[in-house]
């Protein structure tokens, strides 16, 4: 059994990713850890986990969780898992971290974004960005694996397959996402409460999102050319999920048999993601609680102008699913194992 930590086991994806684990047939979680003014029994803080998990979820002693686990899962905010993550290292465990904070290979980039000063360049260079559609043979053997952002996550399997074969002459891409709460966070801000929320839509951080440089820097290392999308984020009032509408426009004519064979071959090898036949688009409810995405096209062939959909839920495929997946792959188990 390989033996795992969670850092950060009280937040939304540490919460998740405990779930997951728990059921996980390969993996034992031997430490839970999170910042907390009481220590208590993880089936304290959430019953949900009564008689199935009696650890004691303690704050973080680096030492104790190194000298009880291999894998070190760290669901800490940006700007925290920087200050742990060489520790851990140096003691021969593997991380998978969260954050963003070794998604960004470029330090100015890091701090320009996130207003924080990156305190680890050196693993920053060494680490393995987590999206296994793109890197499964790096993410094998990876120390240090950076676990892509929920909204970069759906954006780049929108447009992957259209930018790594652009035959046509790709002039523009606009990324239109909308997020479930959770994405947010666990954390009090008025601008998460249920009254601010509910029965209500908005768009934020308006060509200002952290995640538009990670989308940039994926989409233009597998396209060779440098990529700016315009990338517009919006809140919507549901639990978990992201819907994203990809707008795709070419110089030349291109058909819908064309990207729908693209599509389906460039993922043919990807168990999480299933490209849906012509005509149909997914929806959110078809992929919450799940760790896949679903992904549906519409070619306007006059215009040129490619519409790609995609959903996931945030917390999964977006997150806590996709690091449990990105740790089969590091392991050689399967990579769909304990997550279906």
């Amino acid at each position: 059994m390989l033996k795992v930590a969670v850092v950060g086991a009280t937040g939304y994806t540490g919460e998740e990713l405990t779930r997951i684990l728990l059921n996980h047939p390969k993996v034992e979680i031997t430490s839970l850890t999170a910042k907390l003014d009481e220590e208590k029994k993880y089936s304290e803080i959430f019953p949900r986990f009564l008689d199935r998990c009696n650890l004691v979820c303690k704050n973080l002693d680096v030492a104790e969780v190194c000298s009880k686990a291999d894998l070190i899962f760290l669901a800490l905010p940006h700007g925290v898992s920087m200050r742990y993550v060489r520790r851990f290292l140096s003691e021969g465990k593997r991380v998978i971290d969260l954050s963003a904070d070794y998604r960004l290979k470029d330090k100015g980039l890091y701090e320009k974004w996130y207003k924080i000063k990156h305190v680890d360049e050196d693993n920053l260079k060494n680490s393995i960005y987590g999206l296994p559609e793109l890197y499964k043979n790096k993410i094998k053997k990876a120390s240090l694996i950076a676990n892509p952002g929920c909204y970069s996550t759906a954006a780049l399997l929108c447009c992957l397959p259209s930018v790594s074969r652009n035959h046509f002459g790709l002039s523009e891409i606009i990324i239109d996402a909308k997020s479930g709460l959770t994405g947010a966070g666990r954390k009090a801000h008025i601008d998460l409460h249920f009254s601010e929320i509910n029965e209500n839509v908005k768009a934020y951080k308006v060509a200002s999102h952290q995640h538009t440089p990670e989308i940039s820097q994926e989409l233009s290392a597998i396209s060779k050319q440098n990529m700016q999308p315009i990338f517009v984020p919006h809140i919507i009032p549901i639990n978990r999920g992201i819907l994203t509408t990809v707008y795709l426009q070419y110089k030349e004519k291109i058909s819908q048999e064309y990207m729908q064979d693209l599509y389906k071959d460039f993922y043919k090898d990807s168990p999480f993601v299933k490209v849906l036949d012509k005509d149909k688009l997914p929806q959110i409810k078809d992929v919450v609680y799940t760790n896949y995405c679903h992904i549906g096209l519409k070619v306007d062939e006059e215009k040129g102008l490619v519409i790609v959909v995609g959903v996931i839920d945030n917390l999964l495929k977006g997150a806590s699913g996709q690091a449990v997946e990105n740790m089969n792959i590091m392991y050689g188990f399967k990579q769909d194992e304990g997550l279906v």
